[in-house]
C-alpha cells in the first residue's frame, strides 16, 4: 500500500541532507581522481607557472597516502548515509515498493551522477580537476578527526603489507619513463625533433663514460719533451690542434700539455731552439671509467679543457677535451678546418659503411637493432671479437642478420666497416 502523507519538515531536511552528501561525494570523486592521476613532475611544473591551488596540489602528491584514504572513507561515508537515507523517504513515501525505487535511484543518480560523472570529467580535465580539489582536500586532511582516521588506515594497510610507514616506496620517474615522455611530446609537436633528439642526448651523457668518447691512444697526436718550441708548434699547427700533450720516453709517460699560445710567445721572444718541456702545463689525468657528467663538472670548475685518459694499469689510453664532451651532447662540432670522413656513408645498396670507432649504441641506433654488447665499445672492437684477431680487408662475420665487412684495415686497427643485413631475424644480442 502507497503512503499518501505529505512532506513534513523533517522530510524537506532529510531531503537536504542527502543532496549535500552527495555533492560532497561527488567533489571528492573528482578529487580522487584528479590527484591520484596527477604526478610529481606534472604537480611541480603547475607550480612554476604559478596556478591558482597548485601549491597545496604538490604538497598532496608527494604524500598520496595521507589523503587518499581519508578521501575514500568520506565518499564511502556520504553514499553510504545518502543511500539509507534515500531508502528511508522512499519506503515512508511509497510503502513496500519505496525499496525498488530508492534501489534503482541509487544506481542510476548516485552512480552516474556523482560517481561515473565526476571521474570522467576528471580524467579528461585532469589538471582543471586536480587545481580545483586540492585546496578542498587540503582543507579536508587538516581536521583532527580525519588525520586519526587517516594515521590509522594508512598503519592498518601497512601492518598488512608488511611495510612500516617510513619505508614505503615511492613512485620515481625512471630514464625510459623520461624518454618514452619525450617520444610522446614529439609525437604531438610539443616539442621539436631536435629537441627530442637533445632530451635523448642528455639522458645517454648521464650514463656515458670517458672511455667511450675519448680519442684513442693511436689517434693521439703528441710532442716529445725534448723537442724544440719552433719544432712543436709546426707539428701543432700541421696538426690543428691548440695543445698537444708532451711525453718523456713515451706517451705513457706524460709529463704535461703544451699549449700553442705558450709556444708561440716562446718563438716571438726568440727561444725557438729551446725544449718543448718548460713551457708545458700540468695535465690532468683521468680514469677511463670516469663517468662524462663528473667529469664535465670538474672541467668547469677547474677550468681546464683537456685530459689524459689512464687505464687500470696506469697507461695512457687516450685524451678526452671538452669538444668531445659537448659533442657527446649535441652532437659533432666540425670547423671550417677540420677535414674527416664521414661518419656514415649510405650505399646504393642499402648497406652502410661505418667508421671502426663508431660506438655500438650508435650503430644500434643507426640500424634499428641490438648488436652484441661485451668487453668492446665499438663497431671496430665488435669486429675483431667476431674474428678473434686483427681481420684482413675484406674479411666479413654475420652476427645477428648483419654481416660485418673490414673495409679497411690500419695496421692492427679496423678503420671502416661495411654493414649488410643478410635477410635472416635478428638473434638474441651476445654478451660475453
Amino acid at each position: 500500500m502507497i503512503a499518501t502523507t505529505g512532506f513534513r519538515a523533517v522530510d524537506w531536511l532529510l531531503i537536504a541532507v542527502i543532496l549535500a552528501l552527495l555533492a560532497v561525494s561527488g567533489v571528492l570523486a573528482l578529487a580522487e581522481t584528479s590527484l591520484v592521476r596527477t604526478s610529481r613532475v606534472k604537480a611541480k611544473a603547475l607550480q612554476d607557472d604559478r596556478r591558482r591551488g597548485s601549491r597545496q596540489l604538490v604538497r598532496l602528491v608527494e604524500h598520496p597516502e595521507q589523503f587518499l584514504n581519508p578521501v575514500l572513507l568520506l565518499v564511502l561515508i556520504c553514499q553510504l548515509v545518502s543511500a539509507t537515507l534515500v531508502g528511508v523517504l522512499a519506503s515512508e513515501w511509497l510503502g513496500g515498493i519505496g525499496v525498488l525505487v530508492a534501489t534503482v535511484f541509487e544506481v542510476i543518480v548516485i552512480f552516474v551522477l556523482f560517481e561515473a560523472v565526476p571521474k570522467n570529467w576528471a580524467v579528461h580535465n585532469p589538471e582543471r580537476a586536480a587545481l580545483f580539489s586540492a585546496p578542498i582536500v587540503s582543507a579536508v586532511v587538516r581536521f583532527p578527526l580525519v588525520r586519526a582516521i587517516s594515521f590509522v588506515l594508512i598503519g592498518l594497510a601497512n601492518l598488512l603489507i608488511g611495510r612500516s610507514g617510513e619505508n614505503v616506496a615511492r613512485s620515481n620517474v625512471t630514464e625510459s619513463e623520461l624518454l618514452a615522455m619525450a617520444d610522446v611530446a614529439h609525437a604531438d609537436d610539443v616539442i621539436e625533433t631536435q629537441e627530442r633528439a637533445f632530451i635523448h642526448s642528455i639522458i645517454d651523457f648521464g650514463d656515458a663514460v670517458v672511455r667511450e668518447v675519448m680519442v684513442p691512444r693511436p689517434d693521439m697526436v703528441t710532442l716529445e719533451a725534448g723537442a724544440t718550441v719552433s719544432g712543436g708548434l709546426e707539428e701543432a699547427l700541421e696538426a690543428g690542434f691548440s695543445r698537444l700533450p708532451v711525453h718523456d720516453h713515451n706517451v705513457d709517460d706524460v709529463v704535461g700539455i703544451a699549449y700553442v699560445k705558450d709556444l708561440v710567445k716562446a718563438e716571438h721572444e726568440g727561444r725557438g731552439g729551446d725544449p718543448v718541456r718548460p713551457h708545458v702545463r700540468p695535465a690532468h689525468f683521468v680514469p677511463e671509467s670516469k663517468r662524462l657528467t663528473s667529469l664535465l663538472g670538474e672541467m668547469q670548475d677547474r677550468k681546464y679543457h683537456l685530459s689524459i685518459v689512464v687505464d687500470e694499469y696506469g697507461g695512457t689510453a687516450g685524451l678526452v677535451t671538452l669538444e668531445d664532451l659537448i659533442e657527446e651532447l649535441i652532437g659533432e662540432i666540425v670547423d671550417e678546418y677540420d677535414v674527416e670522413e664521414p661518419t656514415v656513408e649510405r650505399q646504393p645498396d642499402g648497406s652502410v659503411v661505418v667508421t671502426g670507432r663508431m660506438a655500438i649504441d650508435d650503430a644500434d641506433e643507426l640500424l634499428d637493432a641490438r648488436l652484441p654488447t661485451g668487453a668492446w665499445d665499438t663497431v671496430g672492437g665488435l669486429l675483431l671479437d667476431l674474428a678473434g684477431r686483427v681481420p684482413l680487408e675484406g674479411e666479413s662475420f654475420a652476427v645477428d642478420g648483419f654481416r660485418l665487412i673490414a673495409q679497411r684495415v690500419q695496421g692492427r686497427r679496423v678503420g671502416r666497416v661495411r654493414i649488410e643485413r643478410t635477410g635472416s631475424d635478428p638473434g638474441p644480442a651476445q654478451e660475453a
